[in-house]
């Protein structure tokens, strides 16, 4: 775990910044949001002049966030800005902001990713914490500040949807005790469950309707499949935010040891992003990372290039030997 003294350089960074821009990975998740959006409420109660920014829009579940709507979208170049921190991204190119982005600007790297790549100038990055945003927490504590409610929202947030609600190998007892003081801080548990979980949209439900019907088992049923389709977005009217939660599904079927989804990423024909799951015994993290892509060792993904077709026999070649006795 990250002491307060080894949170020391980044405050000082932070005091000789002329602005500070939060940012987080493409597709942004729970984590992410939660993380940018806690420091931001942090760093501009202390006067410092910062901003959000991401390449993709924030996802309509986690718009209920108090300042989700000052998050901006798209490329960023604003000359004012010469401090970028990184927050739960593992690559610096997950942050698919175009070169000039980074050019004479001091770059902080947070995350809690195992495979992360340490891009940054500055880099704090540590696979004990279930989510950085809980990393987050601990650096608002190390720079003195209070956990308002709105900064506790964001860090439950992050905390529960980076730990599968809390089912994730990695959850202990601290971590309850962590959750127990957001919710003294404010946080209604209720109201995140309702906005993060029980809010599915018609398209949602369309689209969760064709997927299921592309599931199938493999390995003696260790397995499970599904597969999103271009085809499946556009008869549904529904889009990648709408696969949110549906690989769990699959994992959560009686059986199964790992779930895998498969689902267009980008606007390239041959481009996807592949998702596992894993009920415990098989490191997902480790098959992600051995495809060019990372995470924990129970939810963890990489993007491929091929035919769909390719891409499946791709991932079964890598599955198959871990699933095996």
């Amino acid at each position: 775990m990250i002491t307060a003294e080894e949170w020391r350089p980044l405050l000082e960074r932070l005091e000789r910044a002329r602005g500070v821009l939060l940012t987080t990975h493409q597709n942004p998740d729970g984590d992410g949001i939660g993380s940018m959006l806690a420091l931001w409420h942090h760093l501009r109660r202390r006067g410092a002049r910062v901003a959000a920014h991401c390449i993709d829009p924030v996802p309509r579940i986690y718009r209920f966030l108090a300042g989700s709507e000052a998050v901006g979208c798209g490329p960023w170049d604003d000359p004012g800005f010469d401090t970028i921190i990184s927050l739960d991204c593992g690559a610096r190119g997950r942050l698919a902001q175009p070169e000039r982005f980074f050019a004479g600007r001091t770059l902080i790297n947070i995350d809690h990713h195992r495979s992360n790549k340490r891009f940054g100038d500055l880099n704090f990055v540590d696979s004990d914490y279930c989510a950085t945003g809980v990393m987050v927490h601990g650096l608002i504590a190390a720079d003195g500040g209070a956990v308002t409610r709105e900064i506790a929202e964001a860090v439950y947030v992050a905390l529960v949807t980076d730990t599968g609600s809390f089912r994730y190998r990695g959850v202990t007892a601290a971590i309850h005790r962590l959750a127990a003081e957001l919710v003294e801080a404010g946080v209604d548990p209720a109201r995140v469950a309702s906005a993060v979980y029980a809010s599915n949209s018609r398209a949602r439900m369309r689209l969760l309707t064709e997927v299921l019907a592309t599931l199938r088992y493999e390995h003696e049923g260790r397995s499970a499949w599904l597969v999103v389709t271009r085809e499946a977005y556009r008869r549904t009217g529904a889009d990648v935010e709408d696969t949110e939660g549906l690989i769990d599904l699959a994992a959560s079927v009686e059986g199964v040891e790992v779930a895998v989804m498969i689902r267009p990423h980008g606007s390239g024909g041959d481009d996807w992003k592949v998702s596992f799951r894993s009920r415990g015994r098989v490191q997902v993290g480790e098959l992600a990372a051995a495809m060019g892509g990372g995470g924990h060792p129970d939810a963890a993904g990489c993007l491929c290039v091929g035919t769909l077709e390719e891409v499946t026999a791709r991932v079964r070649a890598r599955l198959t030997p871990l699933l095996a006795g």
